[in-house]
């Protein structure tokens, strides 16, 4: 059932404001959607988003009507009943993810028992092996860079598509670890790929994502979307290298 919820947001720059303000219209796409509180909201916040560095925060902090309510700080000196603190220069997808983890309901167990006697010829040819890796991009460059990262990462096993619909068609054949998906595929749009691929069954456990300029309200429609991380073309190869150490 979707729900609404109410944040008191204290301080911020107007930049910072504009961002947050681009997660709270994004999150309306969502189960659990975000709203910034005001006085004539019909419900009082369940949260409240502080500023440290603001003047308001000691006023906040003191304020009778946050009793009980969950406070996430942003600032470097935190008070002790913060539940969440982060430092600047805020990265809104990890706030939404503090958020989600208080207000968005757990997702079902999704339980599938194959009483299949087969033996060992029943388990997929993939799980056999090393972990395997898609890329899919129209660039033979692109193709060739993010497989010698994927190799750096010891990720050896990776298959190419250089449209959605190949890669739509890899991903019934095969059983994927990680999917690095160019959003700007010739024959698909991007967004519609990013939900096939992270919507499927059994899903990729881990899809990035990169797009030309991307933008900060394009980076958590991303992140909303089920991607692990979206980067700019090319990927910056170090934070792209961290990730993949991670699969």
């Amino acid at each position: 059932m979707a729900q609404r919820v109410f944040v008191r947001v204290v301080g911020f720059t107007d930049v910072e404001r504009h961002a947050l303000n681009t997660v709270f219209r994004l999150s309306e796409q969502r189960d659990t959607a975000y709203s910034l509180w005001m006085a004539d909201a019909p419900e009082a916040p369940r949260l409240a988003l502080v500023d440290g560095q603001s003047y308001e925060a000691p006023l906040e902090l003191e304020s009778p009507g946050n009793e009980g309510i969950k406070l996430i700080w942003v600032g470097a000196v935190s008070p002790a009943r913060a539940w969440r603190t982060f430092d600047r220069p805020i990265a809104w997808p990890q706030v939404l993810k503090a958020m989600d983890e208080l207000f968005a309901p757990p997702q079902p167990l999704d339980f599938d028992l194959d009483f299949d006697s087969g033996g060992p010829d029943t388990v997929p040819p993939d799980e056999r092996g090393g972990k395997r890796a898609l890329i899919a991009s129209a660039d033979r460059d692109e193709r060739l860079y993010l497989r010698a990262k994927l190799a750096l990462a010891d990720l050896t096993q990776a298959d190419e598509a250089e449209t959605g619909a190949r890669a739509l068609e890899l991903t019934r054949a095969h059983q994927y670890d990680v999917a690095l998906v160019d959003l700007a595929l010739p024959d698909m749009d991007g967004w519609a790929l990013l939900r096939e691929l992270t919507g499927a069954k059994p899903g990729i456990p881990h899809v990035i994502v990169s797009k030309s300029r991307a933008s900060m309200a394009e980076r958590v429609r991303a992140w909303l979307g089920g991607a692990e991380g979206c980067f700019d073309k090319p990927p910056h190869p170090g934070r792209l290298q961290d990730l993949l150490q991670r699969v």
